[in-house]
């Protein structure tokens, strides 16, 4: 029998609009495999409701209709029903405390959930994912912060012009109005106090490369992490550009005992390693996160690293932080709380150890929006149905009242299992701990 999907209505906050599936690709799953899908009905998704039904779903109030639900972000404790397959980003697998209960009650409702992020090839690269979207809403949303946070300072530069994320309506016109500013950086420059504007960025993946591809409309110029002390101290400022920098992990970390960087060494036993990356510090503007951590790594930057900075410089080059991997007291220490599109930063002071919502005043202003694809729902809805559309087929036809060998899943599927009827699947055992 053919499992019924349900495309759920997101509700983690006012700003998630986006979608797992498009219009488009309903009309196809549901004319080349049969299957029944539902759409909970919702005021806030960016397709509308009659372009779903004219692909051949069905409106529902609620997720009770469905085999399979299909979301993105978490669903609220109190609304998961019984012996229902879950497929969403959980963000479980760090043990993340907020959604332990989330995890407990997918247990104890004896049902399935399938992460997103645990859909992997052999090879162990993601298949699903908003990667680049992330990196791109999170370029855009800090270059309007800092625009705006210099303009309450009295400085005044063309990034006052430039809006939000979900301002603009795709990613393009965002990159058109971004290289409009640069070009007037080209022939007007930055002001001298700020000048030179460096942004580095820590990680090259997926995310980082969103980040690149909204910064590479500005007049860019790459320089390697070494470089940046004397760029800022002894070379001659060029204000008619902006200077970026990537940090691998051989900049980011060094072993304890001094011996040379491996790589696949400081995946394998992080705990030998030490962050020697606040060095860097001094010499960045903008800083952007976008690199992969969890507990077992150092932290990249620490309260007390950010303190000494302003004891040794008493006005920093540091302006402001885009955490877009959004990990809590996580690589970035002063990351105490994620926010949202409706307030994305706020302002960290590192001599008081404290935080002020709100961007305008002294500090370092800190993006710590968890949901950045959200601000761009229409190309990052998009660009996701085409990757999950794929992977539908085996959810409908999968047997999931036969043990999980004999379900029949694509195997990519079939490693983010991480709860079968009601019970953590191998790979997933060490969330007890956790959930307990």
């Amino acid at each position: 029998m053919m499992n019924s999907i349900l495309i759920r209505a997101e509700d983690k906050n006012i700003w998630e609009r986006r979608a797992p599936l498009t219009p488009e690709d309903v009309k196809e799953i549901i004319t080349k495999s049969g299957a029944v899908v539902y759409l909970q009905n919702s005021d806030k998704r960016f397709f509308a409701a009659s372009d779903y039904t004219a692909a051949g779903a069905r409106v529902c109030e609620d997720m009770q209709p469905g085999d399979i639900i299909l979301g993105i972000k978490e669903i609220p404790v109190e609304k998961l029903l019984n012996h229902k397959v879950y497929v969403l980003f959980s963000h479980t697998i760090k043990g993340q405390p907020a959604n332990m209960p989330l995890l407990k009650r997918i247990i104890d409702s004896h049902s399935t959930l399938i992460d997103y992020e645990r859909v992997i090839d052999a090879q162990k690269r993601r298949l699903i994912y908003f990667g680049n979207y992330a990196g791109d809403a999170g370029a855009i949303d800090i270059l309007w912060l800092m625009g705006q946070y210099w303009q309450q300072k009295g400085i005044n530069t063309p990034f006052n012009q430039y809006k939000q994320a979900l301002n603009y309506q795709s990613v393009e016109e965002a990159r058109r109005h971004l290289r409009e500013i640069g070009a007037r950086i080209k022939s007007e420059g930055l002001p001298d106090e700020i000048s030179p504007v460096v942004i580095g960025i820590l990680g090259y993946g997926n995310v980082s490369e969103g980040a690149q591809q909204i910064l590479g409309s500005l007049p860019m110029e790459r320089i390697n992490p070494q470089r940046l002390k004397s760029l800022v101290e002894s070379e001659p400022v060029d204000r008619h550009k902006v200077y970026l920098t990537i940090f691998k992990e051989e900049h980011l970390v060094k072993h304890k005992l001094d011996m040379p960087f491996q790589l696949q060494d400081y995946y394998q036993h992080p705990e030998n390693y030490v962050s020697q990356f606040e060095q860097y510090l001094p010499y960045i503007t903008i800083l952007v996160n976008a690199i992969f951590w969890d507990s077992r790594y150092p932290r990249f930057v620490t309260w007390d690293g950010l303190k000494k900075l302003y004891q040794d410089h008493p006005r920093p080059k540091l302006c402001g932080i885009a955490d877009i991997t959004c990990d809590v007291e996580g690589s970035i220490e002063c990351n105490v709380k994620t926010t949202d599109p409706g307030r994305p930063a706020y302002l960290c002071d590192p001599r008081t150890q404290t935080v002020t919502d709100g961007h305008q005043g002294d500090g370092i202003v800190l993006l710590a929006v968890d949901n950045l694809p959200a601000e761009l729902a229409r190309d990052a809805s998009l660009f996701f149905s085409k990757q999950l559309k794929p992977f539908v087929p085996s959810l409908v036809n999968a047997d999931f009242t036969a043990p999980l060998v004999e379900a029949h899943l694509a195997p990519e599927l079939q490693r983010a299992v991480i709860v079968y009827q009601g019970r953590l699947t191998p790979d997933y055992e060490y969330l007890k701990q956790y959930i307990s």
